[in-house]
Formats: C-alpha cells, structure tokens, sequence
C-alpha cells in the first residue's frame, strides 16, 4: 500500500515533468516558425495564468456543470453521517456533501487540498447501495482525498488545458503566421511547408499525447484509491459489491464534461470506441477482482 503510494507520487512527478516539456517545446516550435522568440515567452505564461486559474476554479466550475448542491445533516443524514465517520476514522478535516439530482449511479471527489475538499453523490448511486456498500464509495472517493489525487487532478487538468491552448496557438501560426519570418528568406519554398507541417502534426497530436497520458495518471489512481478505501472501512468485499452495482445498474450521467470523466468512481460516459482508448478508470471487472484478491491483506 504504502510503496504504491510512493510510487503513485513519483509516477506523479514524472507526469508534470513530461507536461511541462510537452509545453515548452510547444511554445518554442511556434516562436520557431514565427521567428520571435517573445511569442513562445508569451504563449507560455498566457498558458500557465490559464492553468492556475483553472487549478482554483475547476471545483466550482465542476459542481455547477453537474448541478451538484451542497447539503447539511438535517438534508440526507444517511450520506452525511457516513462521510463524518469516514473523515474522523481518516484524520481528515470534514469534505463539504454534496448531492447530483441524477437516476445514474456515481460518485466523485474534488478540491485542491483535503481543506478544500468536496465529495458529491448521485441520487441514483444512494438508492441502489446499502449502507456498507455506500460507506465503501464514499471511503474510496476520501481515499481521493487523503492521498491527494484531488490535488495532482487539478494540476494534470489544468496542465492538459495549457496543452490545448498552446496547441491551438500553434495552429493558427502554422495556417495563418505561415512562418513569414522564416519564408522571407525562402521565398515560400520547401522549408515553410515543412515547417506548416511539423506545426499541424504537433497542433494535431500534443493534446491526444496529453489526454492519453492523463486518462493513465487515472488509472492507476483508481486502484490505489480503492485500496485506501478498503483499508478505511475493512470490509473491501463491501466495495467489491458496491462495483458490482455499477456495473449492471451503470448508466452515462446525464451532465457531464469528458474534462471531468477522471473525477468520478466510474466511467460515467458511454463506452465506445474512443472512450475506450481513452478510458480514465480501468475495467470495474478488474478492480472488483483486486479488491478480492487482496481481501486478506486489507
């Protein structure tokens, strides 16, 4: 448990790493084509402002985009006590609860620190759990909190939109800039086209390379959070069952973002070709057999 944790945070470091380089060597390809330099100086820090704002921001933009509200104890006792015991059994301070008005079955964490942490619930997955199997969502998504996840969720978000936005940038100087400052010289010839080339391939596969390497930082993330949660609550056989539900009664939540996919305990799209390929949780089948297998060890 513990060494998948360290490695989840070195795992996580290399990420933001490749992220930056990612950035960086997008920046320098369009002042390249450009030929000023100052235009990857700008792109770069009009990307980063946009990032950090979205770092603060992405909660709240979260919770409205799904309708989410927020609750107090007298509102739904049931789910509110829950989360109180699990944060006291935790050390965590108490997550604000909210509620989604939604018949499919889900749940998410978010936030940028446990201080700021939120924990929302559809009304659809609190029908179809018992109390044992809703205790084990709910300690899976403090599991969320309490290793961070929330945290490096918010960074690689905000690192994939800066992607995008540089991306786009370089885009429009390839089709639009054309490399004037380096066609100059050229008149036009074979190294501006190559140079529009380079531009759009960069443009095209930069935010596909981002959005694969942050469906994987998911991933692996879903695992370790269903180990915490069963270390948590000592019975992983309830969130083994609780998974199960999703499985069958699983249905796509009816406002939801691809942005924010990676946010929730299950997939919450509708699976097809590209939402395979891009899958921010692993097979439920999978975990349902982790939780299993290492029964004893929880």
């Amino acid at each position: 448990m513990y060494s998948a944790i360290a490695k989840n945070k070195r795992n996580t470091v290399f990420i933001i790493a490749l992220f930056l380089i990612i950035i960086g060597a997008l920046g320098a390809l369009s002042a390249y084509i450009a030929n000023n330099w100052t235009i990857a100086i700008v792109t770069i820090v009009i990307a980063a402002v946009y990032a950090l704002i979205q770092y603060f921001a992405a909660t709240a933009e979260t919770l409205a985009l799904t309708g989410a509200r927020e609750i107090r104890k007298v509102d739904n006792p049931r789910l509110y006590r829950i989360v109180e015991n699990l944060a006291i059994t935790e050390g965590l301070p108490m997550p604000k609860v909210y509620i989604i008005n939604d018949p499919a079955p889900n749940a998410f964490a978010t936030g940028r620190d446990p201080q700021h942490a939120v924990v929302a619930a559809t009304t659809g997955i609190l029908e179809i759990m018992d109390d044992a199997e809703l205790e084990g969502v709910m300690a899976h998504e403090l599991g969320h909190v309490k290793n961070y996840d929330i945290r490096v969720s918010l960074v690689v978000f905000g690192l994939v939109i800066a992607v995008g936005l540089i991306a786009d940038i370089v885009l429009r100087i390839s089709i639009f800039g054309g490399g004037r400052g380096r066609s100059n010289s050229n008149n036009g010839g074979p190294a501006a086209l190559v140079l529009l080339v380079i531009g759009l391939a960069a443009a095209i596969l930069a935010p596909i390379i981002a959005a694969v390497v942050q469906a994987a930082v998911s991933r692996q993330r879903e695992y370790l959070a269903d180990a915490t949660g069963a270390m948590t609550t000592r019975h992983p056989e309830a969130l083994a069952r609780a998974l199960e539900k999703l499985k069958v009664y699983g249905r796509p939540v009816a406002r939801n973002n691809s942005s924010m996919s990676h946010l929730w305990i299950a997939d919450p799209s509708k699976p097809g070709f590209m939402q395979r390929l891009f899958a921010t949780h692993p097979p439920l089948d999978d975990r349902i057999a982790r939780l299993r297998n290492n029964a004893t060890r929880f």
